[in-house]
Order: structure tokens, then C-alpha cells, then sequence
């Protein structure tokens, strides 16, 4: 877990504001006996998350394709290959959905937008040292290109939703049932 007690606790504050105003099938699904909270999410969502990206192509047509998903300070980081598609719709529309689905046991819903964390043109983010640093200790120094070779995105959620029936599952401890 990398949040700190603030990023926690807009975390929450985001998880309770998209619950609270979904539909009421939604909630349906996702009660409060079946979702986590935000400590419990940060504990869950360790290391690379396999993530379902949906962007949109200029001819407004979804795409969805597979990213490493790294969860860390309350928010999807993922990057990709400069030259993909995803990254062109990213560059002209930001706006992007993710999920990450654990068979029946886990799905983290997030629309929200990105932000380009190392452009090739212009500031990088102001975390992207510590971030960079995160990311080539988990795949390899010199795996890529780091400066020319990939992009890296912050997905800033404005809204998502956790299902989770069993959070002793997700986490491996044994049910005192």
C-alpha cells in the first residue's frame, strides 16, 4: 500500500460518491456487503493488474485492449508502446474506462481521464521520477526505451466501483465462520 491517509480518504470519498449515485441495478450488485473500502482496495490491488482499456477511435467507436495496470496513490497507472493505437485515441481523447476482473471474486470498474506522465514534448509529471523508479525496479531497467519507447498514463477516476462478495478470499485469510 502507497497511499497516504489523504489519498485514502479521497479515495473513499470517490468509491461512496460513484456507488451513491449509480443506477439501482447497479447497486443491486455492488451493496455495501459486497464492495471494499478504500484500505481494503490498496490491499488488494498489488503489483501489475491485467486492466481491459477502452478508448475511442476518431470515428467514435470503442476499442478495448489489454495494459499492466499498476494501482498506486488512489489511481490506475498504466503505460504502452508510444507508437499503439491506444496511445494516438489517448493523445486525441483522454477520456478512458478501465476494468480489472478477478473471475467472480473482484471487478474494479474506473472512467475517468488521463494524464500523459512522460510526454516526449513538454514537463513530465512532477512524480514521474519516483514513479519511473517504481516501474523500472518492477519490470526491468533496461527493459525499455524509458524515454522514446513507451508512454506512460495516470487514469484521474471520476468515478469508480469495486464488486468484492469475499474480501478474506482476495486476501488469503481463512474465514472464522
Amino acid at each position: 500500500m502507497r497511499e497516504t491517509p489523504d489519498e485514502l480518504h479521497r479515495l473513499q470519498a470517490l468509491l461512496d460518491a460513484s456507488l451513491a449515485g449509480s443506477t439501482a441495478h447497479l447497486r443491486s450488485i455492488i451493496s455495501s456487503e459486497r464492495t471494499l473500502t478504500a484500505e481494503q482496495l490498496t490491499r488488494v490491488l498489488t503489483g501489475m493488474c491485467t486492466l481491459a482499456l477502452s478508448t475511442v477511435t476518431a470515428k467514435g467507436e470503442p476499442r478495448i485492449s489489454g495494459a499492466d495496470g499498476h494501482f498506486l496513490h488512489g489511481a490506475w497507472h498504466f503505460g504502452t508502446a508510444r507508437t499503439a493505437a491506444k496511445a494516438r485515441h489517448l493523445a486525441a481523447r483522454p477520456a478512458a474506462s478501465v476494468a480489472h476482473l478477478r473471475g467472480e471474486d473482484l471487478g474494479v470498474f474506473t472512467h475517468g481521464t488521463v494524464e500523459v506522465l512522460n510526454p516526449l514534448d513538454g514537463e513530465p509529471a512532477a512524480d514521474w521520477p519516483d514513479l519511473l523508479a517504481y516501474f523500472r525496479d518492477f519490470y526491468g531497467a533496461d527493459t525499455f526505451d524509458w524515454d522514446n519507447d513507451v508512454v506512460y498514463y495516470r487514469l484521474h477516476p471520476h468515478w469508480m466501483a469495486v464488486f468484492a462478495p469475499d474480501f478474506a478470499k482476495l486476501v488469503g485469510e481463512a474465514d472464522d465462520s
